[in-house]
C-alpha cells in the first residue's frame, strides 16, 4: 500500500511540473535574460545530479577527483563526450587497481 502512496506522490508532482509552466506562461517569452535562464536548467540540473555521484563513487577520494579533473581538461580540449566517458572511466578503473 506504501508503494502506491509514493507512485500517486511522484505523478502528481511530475504532473505540476509539467502543467504549472504551462498556465503561468501562455504566450511566448520574450525576455532574452529568462530566456537565457531557461536554456542552462538543464545542463545545470544535470551537473547537480552527477557532480556528487562522480566523487563517491570510489572508495578512495582522490582517485575520484582524479577522474574529475581528467573529464574537465578533456571537455575543454573538446573531445568528444564518448571519449572523455571512456577515458575517465578507464583511468579511474587503472588507479583502482594498484
Amino acid at each position: 500500500m506504501r508503494n502506491y502512496g509514493y507512485i500517486l506522490v511522484m505523478a502528481v508532482t511530475t504532473y505540476l511540473i509539467r502543467v504549472i509552466p504551462m498556465t503561468l506562461f501562455r504566450e511566448e517569452i520574450k525576455n532574452r535574460t529568462f530566456r537565457s535562464f531557461l536554456t542552462y536548467v538543464p545542463y545545470v540540473t544535470l551537473a547537480v545530479m552527477t557532480f556528487p555521484a562522480i566523487l563517491e563513487i570510489t572508495d578512495v577520494p582522490w582517485i575520484s577527483w582524479v577522474g574529475f579533473i581528467t573529464a574537465m581538461v578533456l571537455g575543454y580540449h573538446k573531445v568528444s563526450l564518448f571519449a572523455v566517458s571512456l577515458g575517465c572511466c578507464g583511468l579511474v578503473f587503472l588507479l583502482q587497481l594498484i
